[in-house]
């Protein structure tokens, strides 16, 4: 493996700046990382190459000329294919937005691009985000690079798994009930979910509108917050979008101080359905924050218990009303359109055929819980209970800093081992649901491989609302201390391997 390749974002930035290495260099090294191992992995819907060495080329140019750049300005990215970009399909996955080409970018697309990241290609997802695996994608299934017969997360498993391919130092995914953070925890990479309204959702393809928050993917804590300092802040066409300076995150990235940090471990997550080595490696972690000079104290979130139920009418209601609008009559899919047919078959034809079948389970859900009679029953007493999963936070939050749990239950599933049981897929994000319905900051950082089947093990680390900047101080002191131990960082040992050489 080229060395470039298992050098940090932040390490190649400064590698470009002392001009030791070119942007196109770097780009292309990647490029070629994708050309030998993408077919086993399937990370990418759709390359770039010529922009891509394009960007580059601009960005040796300008510093060349003694032009101010960005600190990633030519680092290559992988983008989860539900952000618009102009010259790329964007499909979210879905068979029925297939070919679609965008006529605008997404403000997150574009402040990559204003930043001068190189924007590598489109990575795979479950389709419209809806999934943990990230097997329901309407083109292809992603696999885990620690073993190719394994899941990769979802949704974003596509950024997840491009990053522990070594195939991109940095990705952006979007997280609507962990969809960053679960990928991150069974890859043994990092992911982050902003506070929700932090970052745009502008030119991001619609799941649930009050959950969906775009975030950063990396290798590392310091990685993941520079990206984070690039995407976040405010923007007027997003209506949800917080007009609030965003936090440090790169000073907290880079201090990893936890002495005198109140740290909530959450009762409720851990017990039965928890795989035995998820337990011992979160237990390992807690003490080495504690070691360091954390005080570590039990909080009990009691409607906890009820995120998954909750997050499973609130959801689907949205996904819901959001996918009406692919109707056939506007953009993508068309199936029967034969001048024979109405406007009626045409449309039931084309979402028959366009949306797969965890799509059109969700769409059913949701149109059944906003239906008249039930609506006061199912989505409106959801929202109640989303009311009390927002207190408990509050309440959590008045006796500590931050709260922690294991990422996911689990580590990585076998292929193929829960496609039939829609429930047990839907537990794997039991742990990331509540801050999604809370809205508050939380990350995904690993913490070792489990002793159960040598994969990797999350760990989560929640913040109140716009205290980002506090996920990344418990990371990066975690990241620096079991660093040490490992004697390395824990994709460091995935790429000694080269377990896809």
């Amino acid at each position: 493996m080229n060395p470039l390749l298992t050098l940090t974002a932040s390490e190649l930035a400064g590698m470009l700046d002392a001009g030791e290495v070119s942007a196109r260099e770097v780009a292309q090294v990647h490029l070629d990382r994708i050309a030998e191992v993408d077919g086993d992995v399937q990370a990418f819907l759709a390359l770039d190459p010529e922009r891509a060495l394009a960007t580059a080329d601009r960005i040796d140019d300008q510093r060349g000329n003694g032009e101010e750049v960005g600190p990633l300005a030519g680092i290559p990215l992988a983008v989860k294919d539900i952000f618009t970009y102009t010259g790329l399909p964007t499909t979210a996955g879905s068979r029925i937005l297939e070919g679609w080409h965008p006529p605008y970018n997404a403000t997150i697309t574009q402040r990559l691009l204003d930043a001068g990241l190189v924007i590598l290609g489109k990575t795979n997802l479950d389709e419209f985000a809806m999934g943990s695996s990230t097997e329901n994608s309407g083109y292809t299934t992603t696999h885990n690079p620690w073993d190719l017969t394994r899941i990769p997360g979802g949704s974003g498993g596509g950024s997840a798994a491009a990053l522990a391919a070594f195939e991109a130092p940095l990705a952006i995914g979007t997280d609507t009930g962990g969809s960053i953070r679960q990928p991150a925890s069974v890859t043994g990479t990092v992911g982050v979910k902003p506070t929700y309204g932090a970052t745009s959702r502008y030119g991001v393809v619609a799941m649930a509108s009050s959950l969906d928050t775009p975030g950063p993917c990396a290798r590392t804590v310091l990685d993941a917050a520079l990206l984070h300092q690039v995407i976040a802040g405010w923007d007027p066409r997003d209506s949800t979008s917080i007009n609030a300076p965003v936090p440090d995150v790169v000073g907290a990235a880079r201090r990893a101080e936890v002495k005198g940090l109140r740290i909530g471990v959450v009762k409720e997550f851990g017990g039965e359905g928890y795989q035995p080595g998820v337990e011992r490696r979160f237990q390992e972690a807690l003490g080495v924050l504690e070691g360091l000079g954390a005080e570590i104290v039990e909080v009990s979130c009691p409607h906890f218990d009820y995120a998954l139920a909750t997050y499973y009418l609130i959801m689907p209601a949205e996904v819901s009303s959001n996918l009406a609008r692919f109707d056939a009559m506007r953009y993508g899919l068309r199936v029967g359109d034969d001048g024979t047919r109405s406007a009626e078959e045409v449309m039931n034809l084309t979402r028959g055929q366009g949306f797969g079948e965890e799509v059109k389970r969700r769409i059913i859900l949701g149109t059944y819980a906003l239906s008249s009679g039930y609506y006061d029953a199912y989505y409106g007493s959801a929202q109640k209970v989303r009311t009390l999963i927002l207190r408990d936070f509050e309440a959590a939050f008045e006796r500590v800093d931050v709260l922690v749990s294991p990422s996911t239950p689990t580590t990585a599933f076998p292929i193929g081992e829960r496609v039939d049981d829609p429930l047990a897929m839907y537990k794997a994000d039991l742990c990331t649901i509540p801050s999604n319905l809370a809205g508050n900051a939380a990350a995904s950082f690993p913490c070792g491989l489990s002793p159960d089947d040598g994969l990797p093990v999350g760990f989560q680390v929640m913040a109140p609302p716009l205290a980002d900047d506090r996920v990344y101080l418990v990371g990066a002191a975690l990241e620096a201390e079991l660093g040490r131990r490992w004697g390395g960082l824990l994709l460091d040992q995935l790429a000694a391997k080269e377990a896809l050489a």
